[in-house]
């Protein structure tokens, strides 16, 4: 298909098209909603936010996970922990909520049959107040981060409909992953309200560009053409992003990359339909009303 006939399904269906995001976006939405609801918070929270106790423990012996949370029989996270240049085993991390950490060492060396000591065992607690008030303190950030971003969108192209557009964009590309992220149960540490504040700012580029070439640069050719070549454009960006973000994924054993990259990769997945879809569809609406070609 070449882009003269691209052109005109485009113009023909754009309509259609641009729903689709819109639409997924409303039902996110109301998930979200009813999870706030259901639950009294927007996401799982690790005990980061909501406040407990994060073990490590370093040990070559293999571990039972199904074991150690029977013992337990309390909610419990447990994560593996392996060096990075080997793959190898070197011990696990395990976040608890409703223990002291005395108990947790205890029922632990009872578990793994191992004495746990300084050099191999550490622990961290973070008090249920101190939690709280620190997604509080992040929750902050993201809605302010979001409406100075839309205060920016508003001085740069100084119009209603295209601003929207972009601010419209940034918002799906936080709730549609918000919501896949507590439909499959993934917990939420601090590192994972930091990657939605990433989000905001990588949304906001690829949107500024199609609405930069859509509105502002009529001498690129025809409206249809400016837009496919800040597609390219963009979907170049996303794409070695993408990469990046697989690549932490395969090849890191950070918790806390892995959490920021997997936010990230949904969000940048979102952002292509968002973008290419429900803000294209947007401005091309807008374009032919105001006679821009």
């Amino acid at each position: 298909m070449n882009l003269n006939n691209l052109e005109q399904f485009y113009g023909k269906n754009y309509k259609i098209l641009m729903t689709i995001p819109i639409v997924i976006t409303i039902l996110a939405t109301i998930f979200v909603i009813g999870f706030y609801i259901k639950t009294g918070d927007i996401i799982h929270k690790d005990v980061s936010l909501k406040g407990g106790i994060t073990a490590t423990v370093y040990t070559e012996n293999q571990i039972d996970l199904n074991e150690i949370k029977n013992n337990l029989n309390i909610e419990s996270d447990i994560r593996k922990l392996s060096d990075f240049t080997t793959g190898k085993q070197i011990g696990f991390m395990i976040s608890v909520s409703e223990i002291t950490s005395e108990e947790l060492k205890n029922k632990l060396e009872q578990t793994l049959n191992l004495k746990l000591t300084q050099e191999n065992y550490s622990v961290e607690e973070t008090g249920s107040k101190l939690g709280e008030s620190f997604f509080k303190q992040l929750i902050i950030a993201v809605i302010l981060a979001f409406i100075l971003m839309g205060i920016v969108v508003f001085i740069t192209f100084r119009t209603f409909v295209p601003s929207i557009a972009v601010i419209l964009a940034a918002f799906t590309d936080i709730i549609v992953p918000l919501a896949i992220i507590d439909l499959v149960g993934m917990k939420i540490s601090a590192a994972g309200i930091v990657a939605f504040l990433l989000i905001i700012g990588y949304s906001i580029d690829t949107d500024i560009l199609l609405t930069t070439w859509s509105i502002k640069r009529t001498n690129g050719g025809r409206l249809f053409i400016r837009m496919v070549h800040s597609m390219k454009t963009g979907l170049t960006m996303t794409l070695a992003a993408l990469v990046v973000m697989l690549i932490g994924l395969i090849f890191s054993n950070s918790v806390v990359v892995k959490e920021i990259f997997t936010i990230i990769l949904i969000a940048l997945v979102v952002d292509v339909f968002a973008t290419y879809l429900t803000n294209s569809g947007i401005l091309w609406g807008y374009c032919k009303k105001k006679g821009i070609q």
